[in-house]
């Protein structure tokens, strides 16, 4: 798990939200780490749509 963290605030609809985190649940998961690994699989699988250089860049200044 990462060590530096940042906060991420979305609006969802109530209902939306209230079957993610039941299919969470059922996968013994919590709603925080499922959004995560989407998040990291979207970074893997579009992380070439950017400049690599930039990415480098901006990585380092975090």
């Amino acid at each position: 798990m990462e060590t530096n963290t940042a906060r991420l605030t979305l609006l969802i609809d109530p209902e939306k939200k209230r079957l993610f985190e039941k299919i969470c649940a059922a996968q013994d998961m919590t709603s925080s780490q499922v959004v995560r690994r989407l998040i990291r699989e979207y970074i893997d699988q579009h992380a070439a749509l950017i400049d690599q250089e930039t990415l480098a860049e901006e990585t380092d200044e975090h």
